[in-house]
């Protein structure tokens, strides 16, 4: 665990179609973050560095593609409908491939392009629990067939011997809380939590979800 003036610094893994939801729940609370952690800091990683079109159509700048991206402590792949060209995209299957398990991390339908790369292969994870719009299948049925899990379970959050997935749409914002823990421990989560008004609802999301910590040694 790093004290509070220790640096790190997480990737935000973006993509074309990614919900913007995703942002804020990734981006959004590392900023906040950083007013109690003034060396923690964040890098969006595209393949290819500068607009990124999401869902909505709104336009963000990536801040490094692929072959530049930092050394960072923890990568996050974040979802939207995007994830789909994603999940059969070379470069991006590419990158993942380069990093190890347990320093990744997804967000909602970010856990199936994980899947895709591989890096959940014997592992249980989690994505959105509810189909949308015309979505035959909801995402966690479409992760359960990937037939590489151990399990794809309903949960806000699961951490399997490092690599963490968290469920769909608002709970980018507790695998992002849970992310930072990691690094700082608990009680630095608990405070930024608190700092975003979001204490009541992680406290929440864990107790009617469930947090599932699988074979690590660092989850509590």
């Amino acid at each position: 665990m790093k004290g509070r003036s220790e640096a790190s610094l997480i990737g935000v893994v973006i993509y074309d179609g990614v919900e913007p939801i995703d942002i804020g729940g990734t981006v959004g609370v590392i900023s906040m973050a950083s007013r109690v952690l003034p060396a923690l800091r964040y890098v969006v990683i595209a393949e290819r560095k500068g607009p990124v079109r999401l869902a909505s159509g709104l336009i963000i700048l990536a801040d490094s593609d692929f072959a530049g991206a930092p050394d960072c402590d923890v990568y996050i792949v974040t979802g939207g409908p995007g994830w789909r060209h994603q999940a059969e995209s070379a470069s991006m299957l590419a990158f993942l491939g380069r990093k190890s398990a347990s320093e990744l991390a997804s967000v909602c339908t970010g856990a199936l392009i994980l899947a895709a790369s591989g890096h959940l292969a014997g592992r249980t994870a989690t994505t959105r629990r509810n189909a949308v719009g015309d979505e035959e299948e909801a995402p966690i049925h479409l992760l359960s067939k990937g037939g590489h899990l151990h399990a794809a379970k309903a949960a806000a959050l699961v951490d399997d011997r490092g690599t963490v997935t968290s469920g769909g749409v608002s709970l980018a914002i507790d695998g992002t809380l849970y992310v930072i823990g990691r690094l700082y421990g608990e009680d630095t989560r608990d405070e930024v939590a608190s700092i975003i008004e979001y204490d009541r609802a992680y406290a929440a999301n864990r107790e009617a979800l469930g947090h599932i910590r699988l074979n690590d040694a660092l989850a509590r």
